[in-house]
């Protein structure tokens, strides 16, 4: 894409068909130039405002092409609406050309445009006016991928996403991350320019506080692109947590079949098993997964190791299509001081946590808690019990709540960015996280800056002929 800014182009921007209206724009440093050749306004004493923006009532000629002799010159009644400086959509002095929604009518005003003899005009290309508009810094790069989301917007669903990512839903999250790591980066480099003198800007328990923040944000919005690239019909819900949790009691209970098979021993679940249930309306699929081992197993002996490995990978890829996680709560087993249990249990949970995925915190076995449990009982959003039924109406209260309202914010991503972006915002998340695992300052600065690159990509600040192709190619012409 040959990114010639200073010619000036033309095209019909409206819809194909019939209408009540129709719209030819124009945008380059020659735009006023034509428009006082070939516009008539109504009050000609009163000449066009070369500095204000404005709208004007008036005529266009047409007909004086040799290539339409069939057709009389005439003077077409118009609307003209003028910005004469950059203050336009496209940051040059653009106009917009509204008459009868008449497409051989608006073919013909654009063709005797083109072959206008004294000012140079060219047929615009697919989606070179928003494209303009990124170059003149009046959007960022998703914010125009917003613009080609309300054009192509199915339902009133897509048409509010693209709307509310255009006007800065994704790009102010971005900016304010972005803001973050250059003012973390600044405090680094600072120290390092006095590091003989042993002045320290930030310290490393700040450094890392400002990181797992950082990095926390950027959960949010990859969770949201995720939501955006799979769009599921059903709300998928993975209940999960430590062996022998009774994770596939609740899946029992809450469809209230026998989909899953129970036993008091640890390991019963290997492959997930799915289940569909209704509540209040709501189509909701529940996931059952295999008992989350902490880390050190994946370490014993081979046969279990392998398929406890296979169970994580699985489970792994069941969270990057979830709505929610059902966490559930386990007491430990005889001989298991309650402290290493529950290590293992909040390693196991920040590793789901990191997957950006919304979690709902139950203990599920409130029929059987004792006074040895309020420590687990105080850890939990809700307590509940399958086997007698208290708590569940509750529980599934929550989960139409939760799923009704995405806790991390509506959605502010439009399908095509979330395609685009994923890759950069994973490499983005993979820099910091390398960032907040190594001590050396100088390391540190090395890696927030490749994350800046990363997120420059996403929106715009960093650049290449081919990203933009792959943007505005699929524009139609005209906008």
């Amino acid at each position: 894409m040959l990114l010639d800014n200073d010619d000036t182009i033309a095209a019909v921007a409206s819809p194909h068909g019939k209408a009540a209206r129709g719209i030819l724009r124009v945008s380059g440093p020659h735009t006023v130039t034509l428009c006082q050749e070939l516009f008539s306004p109504d009050h000609a004493a009163v000449p066009l405002d070369t500095n204000t923006a404005r709208r004007y009532t008036g005529s266009w000629p047409i007909g004086n092409n040799p290539q339409f002799e069939s057709s009389p010159p005439v003077n077409l009644p118009v609307d003209l609406h003028l910005w004469p400086n950059t203050a336009s959509y496209t940051g040059q002095p653009s106009a917009e050309i509204h008459t009868v929604g008449s497409e051989p009518v608006l073919q013909q005003l654009l063709a005797e445009l083109l072959d206008h003899k004294t000012t140079l005009v060219r047929a615009a290309r697919r989606g070179e006016f928003t494209l303009r508009a990124f170059l003149a810094g009046r959007i960022d790069l998703v914010q125009a991928e917003a613009v080609l989301g309300v054009i192509e917007a199915e339902d009133s669903t897509g048409l509010t996403i693209a709307l509310r990512q255009l006007a800065g839903g994704l790009s102010e999250p971005l900016t304010q991350l972005r803001q973050q790591l250059v003012l973390l980066l600044a405090d680094l480099e600072a120290g390092l320019d006095f590091a003989d003198e042993d002045i320290q800007f930030v310290s490393r328990p700040q450094r890392q506080q400002r990181l797992e923040q950082l990095i926390q944000s950027l959960n949010t919005i990859r969770h949201q692109s995720r939501t955006r690239m799979t769009s599921p019909s059903q709300n998928q819900v993975v209940i999960a947590g430590l062996p022998n949790a009774g994770k596939s009691t609740l899946l029992n209970s809450l469809t209230q079949n026998e989909s899953a098979i129970t036993s008091p021993r640890a390991g019963t679940t290997r492959d997930v098993i799915t289940a569909n249930v209704t509540l209040d309306g709501l189509d909701v699929q529940l996931l059952d997964t295999a008992g989350w081992e902490p880390t050190a197993a994946h370490t014993a002996a081979q046969p279990t190791a392998s398929i406890n490995q296979l169970a994580r990978q699985q489970r792994l890829e069941q969270l990057q299509h979830a709505q929610l996680v059902l966490w559930c709560l386990s007491t430990p087993t005889a001989g298991t001081p309650t402290s290493t249990h529950m290590l293992n249990d909040q390693q196991a949970r920040l590793e789901v946590q990191a997957q950006g995925t919304p979690m709902l915190v139950l203990f599920c076995r409130s029929d059987l808690a004792t006074a040895d449990h309020n420590e687990l009982l105080s850890d939990a959003e809700l307590a509940v019990s399958s086997t007698t039924g208290g708590g569940m109406s509750q529980l599934r209260d929550a989960l139409v709540n939760r799923l009704s309202v995405d806790p991390t914010g509506p959605s502010s991503v439009v399908g095509s960015t979330a395609a685009r972006t994923s890759q950069a915002l994973e490499r983005t998340e993979s820099r910091l996280v390398a960032a907040a695992e190594v001590e050396d300052e100088l390391l540190v600065a090395v890696e927030i800056r490749e994350a800046l690159d990363q997120l420059g990509s996403v929106m715009g600040t960093v650049y290449t002929e081919d990203i933009l192709d792959q943007v505005f190619s699929k524009f139609c012409i005209g906008k």
